[in-house]
C-alpha cells in the first residue's frame, strides 16, 4: 500500500488519481477527517483502500505499517497569510519530521511537499543545488517548509529514498476547495463567468508593470508526474536523495495567464488592476522561475505543458464539472 497524506486536497487528490491510472487502488488516504467537516468530494471519484485521520496516522503506522510501501506526504497548512507560528510549525514541520522518522526506522521511501516559497524574494536564485541555508522565506508557510528541509539535510539516518519537492505555482483540477489560496487560473475562470473580466494585483515594484509580475506556473498533472518519478526512480548519482524543484523552468506573467484563460473560454481579454491586500505586500514574490537541471538529470524527460496548453485542459475540466453538477 501507498500512504498519501493530504489526499482530500489539491495535489494529494491528483496524486491518488495518477496512482489509480497506474493500476494502484491500494492507497491509504490521510487527511483531516476527524475534527472538521472535511470536503471529500475528490475522494468519491477515486479508488482507495482506506482512509485514516491525520491525527491517528502515527498509531496506524505502528500497527499497520508492515504493509506500507512508501509515503507521499502532501498534507500541509498552505495558507501563506497565517501568523499562528505554533500551529503552522506543528502541522508543516513537526508532522513531517514524524513521518521521516517512521520511514527511516521502517526503511520506506518518503516523498514530501516542500515549496518554492522557501526561496523568498529570489535574490539567492531558484537553484535546488545551491546552499538552502542562505534562503530567507517571506512568510511563515515558507519558513515552516524551510525549517524541515534544513533539518532533513542535516540527518545522518534517512529513509532509503527521500525527496523534498519545491513546487512552484501549481494550478489545475481539484483545487476549488482552497478558496482564496486557489490559483489565479481558477479565480480568473470564475471571474470571467461572473463578470466577463479578470482582476489582477497592481504592481508595487517599478521593475514590474501591472500584471507583469512573473511566476513559474506548473500544471498539476505535470507536478504529479515529477512526484511519482522521484518516488519510483532508484537512488543514484544522477538521482540522489535531496531537494528538487518542480516547475517548468519558464516564468510567465500573470497577464499571460489571464490571457490564456480568456482564450480558453473564447473571449477577448478584459483585465482590471486592483490594489494588493496589505497583508501580502511585504510577503509577495514578484518573480519565480525554477531551475530544473537537477530534475532533468534524474531522468525526468517529460515536457511540461505551457500555460496555454495547461489552461485549456483545466478549463475543459471545469466546464465538465459544471455540466455534471448542473
Amino acid at each position: 500500500m501507498i500512504v498519501v497524506t493530504g489526499a482530500a486536497g489539491f495535489i494529494g487528490s491528483n496524486v491518488v488519481a495518477a496512482l489509480n491510472a497506474r493500476g494502484r487502488p491500494d492507497i491509504v488516504a490521510v487527511d483531516s477527517f476527524r475534527h472538521t467537516a472535511k470536503d471529500t468530494r475528490y475522494l468519491h471519484e477515486l479508488r482507495i483502500h482506506d482512509t485514516v485521520d491525520k491525527d491517528r496516522l502515527a498509531r496506524w503506522l505502528d500497527e499497520e505499517g508492515a504493509s506500507v510501501e512508501a509515503i507521499i506526504h502532501q498534507g500541509a497548512c498552505s495558507d501563506t497569510t497565517l501568523r499562528d507560528r505554533n500551529y503552522v510549525i506543528a502541522v508543516n514541520t513537526d508532522y513531517t519530521r514524524m513521518l521521516w522518522q517512521w520511514c527511516t526506522r521502517a526503511g520506506k521511501p518518503l516523498v514530501y511537499a516542500s515549496s518554492a516559497a522557501t526561496y523568498g524574494d529570489g535574490l539567492q536564485g531558484y537553484d535546488d543545488r545551491a546552499d538552502p541555508r542562505m534562503l530567507k522565506p517571506l512568510n511563515l508557510y515558507g519558513e515552516s517548509k524551510q525549517l524541515f528541509d534544513l533539518w532533513a539535510l542535516d540527518q545522518v539516518h534517512t529513509p532509503p529514498r527521500w525527496a523534498g519537492l519545491k513546487y512552484f505555482n501549481v494550478y489545475g483540477p481539484r483545487e476549488a476547495h482552497k478558496g482564496r489560496m486557489a490559483s489565479v487560473a481558477f479565480h480568473a475562470y470564475q471571474q470571467i463567468r461572473e463578470s466577463g473580466r479578470v482582476t489582477l494585483f497592481t504592481s508595487y515594484q517599478k521593475e514590474y508593470a501591472d500584471g507583469g509580475q512573473r511566476r513559474d506556473f506548473v500544471y498539476v498533472g505535470d507536478a504529479v508526474e515529477a512526484t511519482l518519478h522521484l518516488l519510483e526512480t532508484p537512488v543514484s548519482a544522477q538521482a540522489p536523495n535531496g531537494l528538487y524543484n518542480v516547475g517548468t523552468g519558464q516564468a510567465r506573467t500573470f497577464a499571460d495567464l489571464a490571457g490564456a484563460v480568456f482564450a480558453a473560454v473564447g473571449r477577448d481579454p478584459v483585465i482590471e488592476y486592483i490594489p494588493m491586500p496589505e497583508d501580502l505586500r511585504d510577503r509577495y514574490q514578484y518573480f519565480t522561475q525554477a531551475r530544473i537541471d537537477k530534475l532533468r538529470h534524474s531522468g525526468f524527460t517529460r515536457p511540461f505543458r505551457s500555460i496555454e496548453e495547461g489552461v485549456r485542459h483545466y478549463v475543459a475540466y471545469l466546464r465538465a464539472q459544471e455540466s455534471s453538477e448542473g
